[in-house]
């Protein structure tokens, strides 16, 4: 029995191994490599350069107030078109209690002046009369009173401009925020009740609203140092925006940054393009863009497809059919290419068929 179970186990372990070779043995035979070829053909080849971008305004004007103070009104929002003085909005006027102060003590104290040079203009007015003083004595006293009138109205003045933001006399009111220029409302950051600081030397002041001309739209992008020595002004782009995928948009190279900017580490060199609106094409500043800038083109040409060339010592081979499963390796001189398709000068005809790699 032990002999007979002996023998068993001998017989599974032969037929084991026997099976283990058969599938290592199956495993590493290949099949045989069987390649495709395609014809040559012809096709359009555009070299180019994207630069990612956005649309905005040329002209963009941001309209301060002329006073410190809190929105009392605001007449515009944002999409409406104004002309130039159109009323914006109206400023409340919030005093500065030092200079209401000082306008106040400045009005009295001119008030007081003018008072004694009244009374003194009087009594010289008489002596005059009566041939007791000179003219030139007289016209030193009225001049002093003219003077101090002078003085009572510019206090005055002052004192309505601390108060109100507006005079009598000048007729202008400074509270009115007023359009500087004619065009659309891009934006108004201020809501009424919002306090705002006045424009002035040492400060920028408040935005009430922002204006621009959305008739005069430019693409403003970036360049690679790579790419921008290729470029020139008055080349023509191709603008492709995200909110607009079917508009075929085009716009004309006008300015190239001198001085590159470094960003995620490149250097990268601004742009800007004026972009050729369309009768009822309305583009909103801040879309986002890109703009194709063709470098080279070449119509109708004899092309082979990239991956299917060989590059080998500044020469360059395709692997031409002969036969079934047959190739010859040819050296061909190449044109133009798009990354994609190789323009293909001379070495083979458009009616053979080249090796399609793998």
């Amino acid at each position: 029995m032990k002999k007979v179970f002996g023998i068993l186990m001998i017989v599974i372990l032969v037929a084991s191994f026997i099976g283990v070779g058969y599938i290592l043995i199956k495993k590493s035979m290949k099949s045989p490599v069987v390649y495709e070829s395609e014809k040559m053909f012809y096709t359009d080849i555009v070299k180019k350069t994207v630069a990612t971008g956005t649309i905005t305004p040329r002209k963009e004007v941001a309209l301060k107030s002329q006073v410190s103070g809190v929105v009392e009104k605001l007449y515009v929002e944002a999409g409406e078109i104004v002309k130039q003085n159109d009323v914006i909005a109206k400023i409340k006027i919030i005093p500065d209690v030092v200079m209401l102060n000082n306008a106040e003590m400045r009005l009295k104290t001119a008030i007081i002046n003018f008072k004694n040079a009244q009374i003194e203009m009087d009594r010289q007015k008489k002596l005059f009369k009566e041939s007791v003083i000179s003219d030139l004595d007289y016209n030193t006293y009225l001049l002093e009173y003219q003077l101090r009138s002078q003085e009572v109205e510019a206090a005055e003045n002052n004192l309505e401009l601390v108060k109100e933001g507006a005079s009598k006399k000048a007729g202008t009111v400074s509270n009115l925020v007023r359009a500087t220029a004619e065009g659309m409302v891009l934006d108004v950051p201020v809501k009424e009740g919002t306090f705002v600081i006045e424009s002035n030397t040492f400060n920028e002041g408040t935005t009430i609203a922002s204006i621009a001309d959305m008739n005069d739209i430019i693409f403003e992008g970036k360049v690679d140092e790579s790419e921008v020595g290729k470029i020139k002004e008055g080349m023509n782009l191709d603008l492709k925006i995200g909110a607009l995928q079917d508009e075929d948009i085009k716009a004309s190279l006008e300015y190239i940054s001198p001085k590159g900017v470094e960003k995620d580490g490149a250097i990268q060199f601004e742009i800007k393009a004026a972009v050729k609106l369309k009768e009822g094409t309305f583009l909103r500043a801040g879309y986002s863009a890109n703009a194709d800038i063709v470098l080279e083109k070449r119509d109708s040409v004899m092309a082979v497809k990239e991956s299917n060339v060989l590059f080998e010592d500044d020469k360059t081979f395709v692997e031409v059919e002969t036969g079934d499963q047959q190739y010859e390796k040819t050296e061909i001189k190449t044109g133009l290419s798009d990354g994609i398709n190789l323009e293909v000068l001379s070495g083979v005809s458009d009616d053979q068929k080249v090796k399609l790699m793998k």
